[in-house]
């Protein structure tokens, strides 16, 4: 069993996760920002289909990825240095949102309710939630989208409807958080797409523990500069 959360934010202790199916710790509570604020400098995440209550994940292991860590490589280094993406930032937060929303392929459905969508609009307008866009030809063909929280960016979802769009944002994200002293991005759930990007599993307490800092320093809410994505060099 699992407890139903009510009444003000608070979560019980991540070690209490169910190991199957892994991480679910709770359900109950709200998308509010207090909520997600709350969930996420713990570690808990929200992940449900439309119709369920709302609940609440902290799975063990824990895929993350250090900025500087990130592996790039050689083809996908040609493509950062040829710049066949105008890379921005937070110029298209709801367009990112509903395209890592679509279906990937046909009778699927989807995490990302109408309820989380509204819920990450309003993180994004109170600076929290942010969005990396890439584009040709005036159109959006890829992205990523997540939450930044003290010194952690917690990754939510990524979409890609031309090859690489998806692993160009990814580069220009690390990049752009190792300059800003960001300790750590969040993958959250273990793909083999993001650890041939160079993202690891860690323990679920090491991952904890390190939250407990992380998330109460250098906390600085608001909009990222496309100027600053505009302006990586890689040479």
């Amino acid at each position: 069993m699992i407890p139903w959360l009510a009444g003000r934010p608070a979560f019980p202790p991540v070690d209490r996760a169910l190991a199957e199916p892994n991480g679910l710790l709770a359900a109950g509570g709200e998308l509010s920002p207090p909520w997600l604020l709350e969930a996420y400098r713990h570690g808990i995440f929200p992940w449900f289909s439309e119709g369920e209550p709302i609940l609440w994940w902290s799975p063990d292991p824990r895929l993350v990825l250090a900025p500087e860590g990130i592996r790039i490589t050689r083809s996908l280094r040609k493509r950062l240095r040829r710049r066949e993406f105008e890379v921005r930032l937070d110029t298209a937060f709801s367009h990112v949102l509903a395209a890592c929303a679509a279906p990937r392929e046909a009778g699927a459905g989807t995490w990302i309710t109408g309820t989380m969508q509204s819920a990450y609009r309003e993180m994004h307008e109170l600076g929290y939630a942010h969005s990396v866009e890439c584009w040709q030809k005036g159109e959006l063909v890829g992205g990523l989208y997540g939450m930044a929280v003290g010194r952690v960016f917690f990754g939510e979802s990524m979409f890609a409807r031309v090859t690489d769009a998806s692993k160009v944002a990814l580069a220009h994200l690390a990049c752009l958080l190792e300059q800003r002293g960001f300790a750590l991005i969040d993958c959250q759930m273990t793909t083999a797409h993001l650890l041939s990007m160079g993202a690891q599993e860690i323990p679920r307490a090491r991952f904890a523990r390190g939250l407990a800092t992380w998330t109460q320093e250098g906390d600085r809410p608001g909009r990222w500069d496309s100027d600053a994505a505009a302006a990586l060099n890689w040479d």
